[in-house]
């Protein structure tokens, strides 16, 4: 029996667009309510995933919802990592690419 203990995960690049939007982290609470929202600015978004700032001394819920202004849907969405008053997120599933090119024409056009 082989017991490789060690499975390299696979990379994927998704192509990285410049947003600079601002946006809103959606807090999950009980029974999936969605009171708190909190502003952040959306730095550059991918279909798997974007780059957020906050404040620095914001507490981030690990799971939210995150709103794109100007767009009315929401995006279930993972913190993977802080530093600082950047946060990269993962899309719980990745987003449609129309969607995501909607996203971009929107910006572009303001």
């Amino acid at each position: 029996m082989h017991l490789d203990t060690e499975h390299p995960k696979p990379e994927r690049a998704y192509r990285e667009f410049n947003l600079d939007r601002p946006g809103n982290i959606i807090f999950v609470g009980h029974h999936l309510s969605t009171g708190t929202q909190v502003r952040c600015l959306i730095r550059t978004i991918t279909l798997a995933g974007a780059l957020l700032e906050v404040s620095p001394n914001l507490e981030i819920p690990s799971h939210f919802f995150l709103e794109i202004l100007g767009i009315h849907d929401e995006i279930g969405a993972t913190v993977v990592k802080r530093e600082g008053e950047l946060v990269t997120i993962s899309f719980n599933m990745l987003i449609n690419p129309e969607f995501l090119h909607h996203v971009l024409r929107l910006n572009f056009e303001t």
